[in-house]
């Protein structure tokens, strides 16, 4: 399967996730920017697909993320960032959205799990009333210590002040 082919429209993500559905699978969802895919990413994704049944990726465009992150941001644009994610071979589905958060998605595609980072609490991740309330759960995932995007570059512009 090439990369492209995992990277779809909301709409043909529904469709295959009903496909899915009617086969049995659980859909599991989860989101971000994924600017500058690292080691805290790769382990987060790993285990979310680890709970079991299909992952689907939302991912910001790089216009939500220039609105969240400021306009310094993403170092890399989100065709790129999707293509990334996509190679990674536990990932099933990259869906792009444009708003800042995913609720949109989130209440559009109806995945039976939800999933983010033990950085966040379930009463305050995006969408968690959505999913629980449609019969699903929402699972923290602890994250690797010490790894972030912002991290990673705060380092490299340090460097570069010597």
């Amino acid at each position: 399967m090439r990369t492209e082919d995992k990277i779809l429209s909301k709409d043909q993500a529904s469709e295959l996730i009903k496909t899915w559905k009617d086969k049995g699978e659980s859909i599991i969802f989860t989101n971000g920017c994924f600017d500058i895919l690292h080691l805290g990413h790769v382990d987060y994704l790993q285990k979310a697909k680890n709970i079991g049944g299909k992952l689907i990726i939302g991912v910001n465009s790089d216009n939500s993320v220039r609105r969240i992150k400021g306009t310094s941001r993403p170092i890399v644009d989100e065709n790129s960032r999707m293509r990334i994610l996509a190679s990674l071979e536990f990932v099933d589905c990259v869906v792009k959205f444009d708003q800042d958060t995913p609720l949109e998605l989130i209440s559009f595609l109806l995945p039976d799990v939800l999933v983010k980072g033990n950085d966040y609490s379930i009463d305050n991740i995006v969408g968690a009333d959505i999913v629980m309330g449609n019969g699903g759960r929402v699972d923290t995932i602890a994250l690797v210590e010490g790894q972030s995007t912002s991290g990673i570059i705060d380092k490299i512009l340090e460097s570069k002040k010597i």
